[in-house]
């Protein structure tokens, strides 16, 4: 009889496994056997997911992880189609995407800096309103170069709206912007860090705007970490988990830059030199901040609804609102 009531009750649980199957469920997974899958693309600044590996600080909030290495510029798609759980990215290029219906939350920011506005030494453009009538090269119309350059311009009192465009856009390959404007295509090139900092350093370009040096972007976070609406949902234990990590390491490499550099260059995280890469990172306030993200979300969505890249018909205030989550035993801010 007890043979028969153990076969009975493997024969349940296997019918129950098929039906739970036909019906498209999938077994619950332990949140202890569960490997957060992060997608990076091996920018410099993307220093704290390298560093959250490499000094420990994923293992020490006991996350198992899987780095997944994207191209640049498809790690929404690769969140979305659940390639991947988290990343980290430029806070202004995730507004629109946002307002879109991008599944993710942003949980906290890392750090500002990264986008430049740079001009020719002899090119006689002193300031942003001299380039009223100029051609801007960019790597792309959604990027995080031409929205912060386009803030800059606008706060200069520089036309850049549909009705009102004093300015025009040309989109390059990042690799051709330098080169572009060097043979006089373009006036100036809008770009992110290292690159931006490279060219600038090979061609001798002159700062115009610096969103890790220029008032008041200076003080605005730029990159934030954030995860899928999925994990937030059903795991927001490892979304906390996977935000004190990547904010300790932050908090790390503000201390520790020129370390962070040499450690990114020999376990081949990114290329370049490491000397200059540690100052370019010298540039960056690393110390990691929630409510940063916020403020600097807002304001830069607002912007971007006057000047026509965010559509007029958004609410700006929900979308700000519903685009971050609080997470549990989470600081604000770690120093």
């Amino acid at each position: 009889m007890n043979v028969k009531k153990k076969m009975a009750a493997v024969a349940l649980t296997v019918i129950t496994s098929l039906v739970l199957t036909a019906c498209g469920q999938k077994p619950v997974t332990k949140v202890e056997d569960l490997v957060l899958k992060i997608g990076y693309t091996g920018s410099l600044c993307e220093a704290p997911v390298h560093m959250a590996l490499e000094k420990g600080f994923f293992e020490k909030e006991g996350l198992k992880v899987d780095l997944i290495k994207l191209a640049p510029g498809t790690n929404f798609e690769a969140i979305t189609a659940g390639k991947i759980d988290a990343s980290f990215g430029l806070l202004a290029s995730l507004i629109q995407p946002l307002s879109n219906g991008l599944p993710i939350k942003v949980t906290s920011g890392l750090h500002t800096g990264c986008d430049k506005l740079l001009v020719p030494s002899d090119s006689g453009i002193h300031s942003l309103t001299d380039l009223k009538g100029k051609r801007i090269g960019v790597p792309s119309m959604t990027s995080s170069p031409i929205i912060f350059t386009k803030r800059a311009l606008a706060d200069a009192g520089v036309g850049i709206s549909e009705k009102n465009m004093e300015v025009e856009f040309a989109v390059f390959n990042a690799s051709d912007l330098p080169l572009a404007l060097k043979n006089g295509s373009i006036d100036a090139i809008a770009m992110n860090d290292p690159t931006a900092a490279v060219a600038q350093k090979e061609y001798g370009l002159t700062t115009l705007a610096d969103s890790a040096a220029t008032a008041p972007y200076k003080d605005q976070y730029c990159c934030s970490a954030y995860v899928s609406d999925n994990l937030a949902k059903e795991h927001p234990e490892i979304a906390a988990k996977y935000t004190r990590a990547m904010q300790q390491a932050s908090a790390w490499i503000q201390k520790n830059q020129d370390e962070t550099a040499k450690i990114q260059v020999e376990k081949k995280w990114v290329a370049g030199n490491v000397e200059f890469n540690a100052q370019v990172l010298k540039t960056y306030n690393y110390i990691p901040s929630v409510k940063g993200a916020y403020d600097a979300f807002g304001i830069t969505a607002k912007q971007l609804q006057q000047v026509g890249m965010l559509g007029a018909a958004v609410d700006v205030d929900a979308l700000h609102k519903n685009s971050f989550i609080k997470l549990e035993n989470v600081q604000d801010s770690v120093k």
